[in-house]
């Protein structure tokens, strides 16, 4: 069976775009509960739109409910699934854990597919998505491709094959909650990875080749397409959802051609043209990920770069003077590098100053300077309307059927249109004999194969008549439209068993605690000491050595790496879990709290994770006031102090730019990324998996009674770089607001 080509939709045009390139399914979002809210998206009668439209092709349609999901729209959101569910929805690409085993549990032959915000990095976390009823895995794009070959896994896998990438391990990115107010878990990232940085080693700028030290280049995978398609990879995955449509249309089209050439023995390639033309719809420069162990980071831009279009060779207020590397077309757009300045070419002239509407490789150019260019600048092209022009005249497909006549003097005939998988049949009036001109049987071929406004192409048509018959024209006609419209409706008809359970969850009232504890992650033994003597309830250790040197106190956690691409042998131990596959492991042989990572913000999650025997659930950093009221507390934790980790990565800036690899474990220096606004992120390195800290810390100790109110009894102070003395001055502080239940 061929791999699966999956293209990204915003829009219904694009949706044709993609169709005409060649999709197999196609990937889309609703107003709401998808991970690209910036994109258009689709209304609920587009949505139903799309499917029916996507089925008349044999293409197959998945929603994105791809974000966290609050408890005050969990009702709203089961709803417009049992929506989509109704219209002959293929599958659901879904995030949050308590949402997918609650949709599950009332959809229960609802396909569903994890989406990469799940951060399915090993092979425990997908085990467990499996025990949810996930059927197909989108992996996370740090995998290369030889452990992607040798993961044994008994659900469909699937991965990103092109476009933009994340710096962040996906679904574990705060950044742009924490620091621009839009949650990337919520479909609203601002894009924080994109902007300029500088690297900071104690107080000292280090000089880097760039500024753009977190912006990663474009996936691009089609001269390894060979290699992809050899392993058990189901679905290869285009990103782009807020791309054009000519970008969407052209990238399917290229990778249809790729597949299609594998499975026929043909050779495996794209014209120079072809890649030419990728670059110029969008790139950040080319790479091809983690997938092959690539370079990822382009650290000059973080913007569409076009390719090279030439040098300017003079320059002065009014013209700019260009020796062209390639072809340059009127309403092209252009961007001169060093000075980042970008234009449309509105008016062209030769080098004689005429106006012209196209200039060839070689030719020099002059165009008016209306961006203020001063230097002798590269120059590249970013749009090219030609090319744009050729992707937008398109052609949907067609769907190839087979047509039956027979038609007997003194019978009924009967006409039937087959697809190969769908059979309908129509049967008019008696066939008579011609009195004068007979019905022939290129006439009844030429009437019954029009189907020119239709999805469908004459393939094999088999007519039995007599000789001298009669049979109108029109009735002709109008028996071929009764059969298309028949067709459609029987291809784009649901033909799932319809199941909906009535499900009644069990519903918590929260109580007022009367024991308040103070839980600490310490990240020394500095800390941990100064801990330890204020009889701090539950220490939560990041680092293994040091968690073993002292966790015969019943009260030190060990918290596990977010990254685990193999997990220890514990039992009977405290264990502070920070993914999913954590919890599954640990917890039926220890004693299990989870972290905040796990993106908690609706009951349905809290009760999942009850399940698996997790003591004590803490809550996303995410949550409000106003969202955190309607949580069941008996088991919370909620971090109220502390500098969060906006993101962890697989790329290091630091072996890049400083190339301390080989003595990265005693390298004792200090090292930030600062933004254009002078703030400071703190860069903490562990075996080349590298966290960004938060320029803050976090500091919500004097909201504590209000929490408590709520219900909630567990909080916790996560500290950093803080000596005993900030400790202690950070409890002291307190203790002075929560006399009433605190004894430190």
């Amino acid at each position: 069976m061929k791999c699966e080509l999956l293209s990204p939709v915003g829009n219904i045009e694009t949706l044709y775009y993609a169709i005409a390139g060649g999709a197999d399914s196609v990937y889309l979002s609703g107003k709401e509960f998808g991970a690209r809210a910036f994109a258009k998206n689709f209304s609920n009668e587009e949505i139903k739109k799309a499917i029916d439209f996507a089925h008349l092709y044999g293409v197959k349609v998945y929603v994105t409910i791809n974000t966290i999901i609050y408890q005050d729209e969990v009702d709203s959101c089961i709803n417009y699934i049992k929506y989509l569910y109704l219209n002959n929805v293929d599958a659901l690409i879904m995030q949050d854990l308590g949402m997918i085993k609650k949709v599950k549990t009332i959809f229960p032959n609802l396909e569903i597919h994890a989406s990469t915000q799940c951060h399915n990095h090993n092979k425990e976390s997908i085990l467990a998505l499996e025990q949810l009823g996930i059927s197909r895995v989108v992996l996370d794009r740090e995998m290369d491709l030889a452990t992607i070959k040798n993961l044994n896994i008994p659900i469909e896998k699937e991965i990103f094959i092109h476009g933009a990438l994340c710096v962040s391990y996906s679904g574990c990115c705060l950044f742009s909650s924490l620091n621009g107010g839009r949650s990337g878990n919520r479909g609203l990232c601002v894009g924080n990875c994109r902007l300029s940085y500088k690297l900071i080693q104690n107080d000292k700028t280090i000089s880097t080749n760039g500024n753009y030290l977190l912006s990663m280049k474009e996936l691009n995978t089609t001269d390894k397409i060979n290699e992809i398609l050899s392993t058990d990879v189901k679905c290869l995955k285009i990103e782009g959802r807020m791309k054009s449509k000519e970008y969407v249309g052209y990238v399917t089209k290229m990778y249809r051609k790729l597949i299609d050439s594998y499975y026929s023995g043909q050779p495996i390639s794209l014209t120079q043209n072809e890649q030419k033309n990728l670059a110029l719809l969008y790139n950040r420069k080319f790479t091809s990920g983690y997938l092959f162990n690539n370079n990822v980071i382009n650290i000059k831009s973080s913007n569409h770069v076009g390719i090279k279009l030439g040098k300017v060779i003079d320059v002065n207020q009014k013209k700019i003077k260009i020796k062209l590397e390639d072809d340059l077309y009127q309403e092209d757009a252009i961007k001169f590098i060093n000075e980042n300045l970008g234009m449309i070419v509105n008016k062209l002239y030769n080098e004689k100053g005429l106006l012209i509407n196209k200039a060839l490789k070689n030719q020099i150019v002059i165009l008016d300077n209306k961006v203020g260019l001063k230097t002798k600048d590269i120059v590249n092209k970013t749009i090219d309307n030609k090319l744009l022009k050729e992707i937008r005249n398109y052609k949907l497909p067609s769907v190839p059927i087979d047509i039956k006549v027979i038609a007997k003097i003194g019978k009924q005939l009967k006409i039937e249109f087959s697809d190969g998988m769908n059979i309908v049949s129509y049967v008019s009036d008696i066939v008579v004999e011609a009195n004068n001109k007979p019905t022939t049987k290129d006439i009844i071929i030429e009437k019954i194969s029009k189907l020119g406004n239709t999805a469908y192409k004459a393939n094999i048509v088999n007519i039995e008549i007599d000789n001298n018959i009669f049979i109108n024209v029109s009735s002709l006609n109008n028996i071929r439209r009764i059969l298309v419209d028949l067709l459609n409706k029987k291809r784009t008809k649901n033909t799932k068993n319809i199941i909906i359970n009535d499900v009644s969850f069990s519903k918590y009232e929260n109580q007022i605690p009367t024991d308040i504890k103070i839980n600490v992650l310490v990240r020394n033994e500095e800390q941990l000491i100064c801990c330890l003597k204020n009889d701090i309830n539950d220490i939560y250790i990041t680092d293994y050595k040091l968690y073993t040197k002292y966790k015969n106190n019943k009260n030190i956690y060990y918290q596990t790496t977010r990254v685990n691409p193999k997990l220890l042998s514990l039992k009977n131990e405290n264990i502070l879990a920070t993914e999913l596959s954590s919890i599954t492991h640990y917890s039926k042989d220890n004693n299990v709290v989870s972290d905040y990572y796990l993106n908690v913000v609706n009951n349905e999650t809290i009760n999942y994770l009850e399940q698996l025997n997790v003591k004590r659930i803490t809550l996303s950093l995410e949550l409000n006031e106003e969202k955190l009221k309607i949580l069941n507390h008996k088991k919370t934790e909620l971090v109220i102090y502390g500098r969060a980790c906006v993101m962890i990565t697989k790329y290091c800036p630091l072996k890049e730019n400083v190339n301390n690899c080989s003595n990265c474990k005693n390298n004792k220096n200090k090292y930030f990324l600062e933004d254009r606004l002078g703030y400071r992120f703190p860069i903490v390195h562990n075996n080349c998996l590298t966290s960004i800290m938060d320029c803050k810390i976090m500091d919500n100790i004097v909201n504590i009674n209000n929490y408590i109110k709520m219900g909630i009894s567990n909080f916790r102070l996560e500290l950093f770089d803080e000596t005993a003395d900030d400790i202690d001055k950070i409890l002291n502080k307190l203790q002075k607001i929560v006399k009433t239940y605190i004894n430190l």
